[in-house]
């Protein structure tokens, strides 16, 4: 007990080490946080219902020249909500059990621990540091402290919430609601990694690495990716390359990532595989027998991530509208392509199809769907998931032999390959010669680039450095995070503890008795 909350007190210290002008006075501006590229910007965009001041008749010029008072949509703000509680049914139990069900009776109950206190710690650092250095302007890299510990959020004056932008000229969401949403973003994130390297690492060890990692890997790749000023700042022609200037990196070369390709799955496998390497392979590895305890747990886990994805996916779209209705769509149309292609390759390998391979189907075609989701159409959906069926099952298999590494429950395996499938594709499918909704080509007028304007290779190129530049960063982040640790904490447990099981050993009870 000592052991953790010294290694939450460290971690809270790393993270506000870095940062440590928390009290650095800066202008109170409501952030334009975004989650999804331009192509999920609806072209036919409408204002908001607006209420105008009350004022004194002898303001009455002045009140006509104000700009309206933006109003959230109820029905926006609603499916804000309910994504944001389908994101966490993910995490807390589908992640939980989908990973739990994997590993040995033994370890079970680590590996539940470690996802849910986890998805808890980077929950409580989002609301501290993290939304404010992922979504207020900063630099090209990282945000500033606008939002630190959510100031702003509440206008004790004016009696109002601060709003956040969407898509869509005229139209906000409250930005406490955004905030949320992208808190469980976070979560999710981090948690994935647990799974590279389960069954041998210590539990302090894991939360000393996820504050670092969290605060200097997943933090800018989301600035980088998600961050603009919103489509409302695209006042006239004369400020675009101004507002353009002020997003984040990636956003600014063209990126497309609707929901996460490349900030959540790419970003957190690399940090899976890079731990895989660091922390070592698990006693027995490759002698002894290592089956999942209870694949119907895992088979349940699957199933409530593929739920809850709907709402990490087209509420990504920030409002309810056309886009969020695609994005729903090509959740579910991919992930059942990516179930049936990972089935047909394995009954082609190994002349059967097991439950096993249709869970894990599943989730390769949610990964790669991912970055996809409100950028390409049905049929667009349906190939990236047909394709990441067959690739994420070669991941877990041929490229995991050629890496060498014991990540434990296929992380690189699944949502780097998936991932970066899904990234790619995206460039592809995003045409409208193809079916896509193509990308927004001038944000003052919200216009479509045309099919005849659109160039996959070009795409498609923008696409492939945004994952080099996310494989990187992580990585790098991960080599030095890791080996901070390791220096100060430790990364393994002993090899009688691994054996006894980190039930037992880390948290003194067991999941099955009898």
């Amino acid at each position: 007990m000592k052991k953790l909350l010294a290694t939450l007190a460290l971690g809270l210290t790393l993270g506000f080490g870095v940062f440590g002008a928390a009290s650095v006075a800066t202008a109170q501006t409501a952030p334009a946080a975004v989650s999804a590229p331009a192509a999920a910007t609806p072209a036919e965009a409408k204002p908001a219902d607006a209420a105008a001041p009350a004022t004194a008749p002898s303001a009455a010029p002045a009140a006509a020249e104000a700009a309206p008072v933006l109003v959230p949509n109820k029905g926006d703000t609603a499916w804000m909500m309910v994504s944001t509680i389908l994101v966490i049914l993910m995490v807390i139990p589908g992640l939980a059990l989908f990973y739990g069900g994997l590993v040995r009776s033994k370890n079970m109950l680590s590996v539940l621990m470690q996802v849910v206190v986890t998805f808890s710690m980077i929950t409580v650092l989002w609301f501290i540091y993290g939304y404010s250095l992922a979504f207020t302007e900063g630099n090209a890299y990282i945000g500033g402290f606008d939002r630190l510990f959510m100031k702003g959020i509440w206008d004790n004056v004016g009696g109002t919430f601060a709003n956040a932008a969407t898509f869509s000229k005229g139209v906000v969401i409250p930005e406490i609601s955004f905030a949320a949403f992208q808190a469980t973003f976070a979560g999710i994130t981090c948690a994935l990694i647990v799974g590279a390297f389960a069954e041998r690492i210590k539990f302090s060890a894991v939360l000393a690495f996820m504050v670092l990692w969290f605060t200097f890997s997943y933090l800018p790749v989301a600035h980088m990716v998600w961050f603009w000023m919103g489509p409302d700042a695209y006042a006239s022609k004369e400020v675009a390359d101004e507002m353009t200037s002020k997003a984040g990196l990636l956003w600014q070369w063209g990126a497309l990532d609707f929901a996460g390709g490349t900030v959540v799955h790419i970003n957190a496998a690399v940090a899976g595989l890079v731990g895989a390497f660091m922390v070592g392979k698990r006693v027995g590895y490759g002698r002894e027998a290592m089956a999942p305890h209870s694949l119907t747990l895992t088979m349940v886990g699957a199933s409530l991530l593929w739920v809850g994805w709907f709402g990490f996916n087209a509420g990504s779209a920030l409002e309810a509208n056309g886009f969020a209705a695609l994005a729903f769509v090509n959740t579910l149309v991919a992930t059942a392509g990516a179930v049936l292609a990972w089935c047909v390759g394995e009954a082609l390998m190994r002349g059967k199809a097991s439950m096993l391979g249709a869970a894990s189907g599943a989730v390769a075609g949610l990964v790669a769907i991912t970055p996809a989701a409100g950028n390409v159409g049905i049929g667009g959906g349906l190939i990236i998931g047909l394709v990441a069926g067959f690739a994420c099952l070669w991941g877990v298999n041929g490229l995991k032999k050629m890496l060498g590494a014991d990540d434990s429950l296929d992380v690189f395996g699944v949502h780097g390959v998936g991932g970066i499938v899904g990234a790619l594709l995206t460039g592809v499918f995003n045409s409208p010669a193809l079916g896509g909704p193509s990308a927004v080509g001038d944000w003052v007028t919200v216009t479509m680039i045309t099919p005849d304007a659109y160039s996959i290779a070009a795409q498609v190129w923008t696409q492939a450095k945004a994952v080099l530049l996310t494989i990187v960063w992580s990585g790098l982040v991960s080599v030095v995070a890791f080996k901070i640790v390791d220096l100060t904490i430790g990364l393994r447990v002993t090899e009688e503890e691994e054996r006894e099981g980190l039930d037992i050993s880390s948290h003194g009870e067991s999941a099955y008795h009898g």
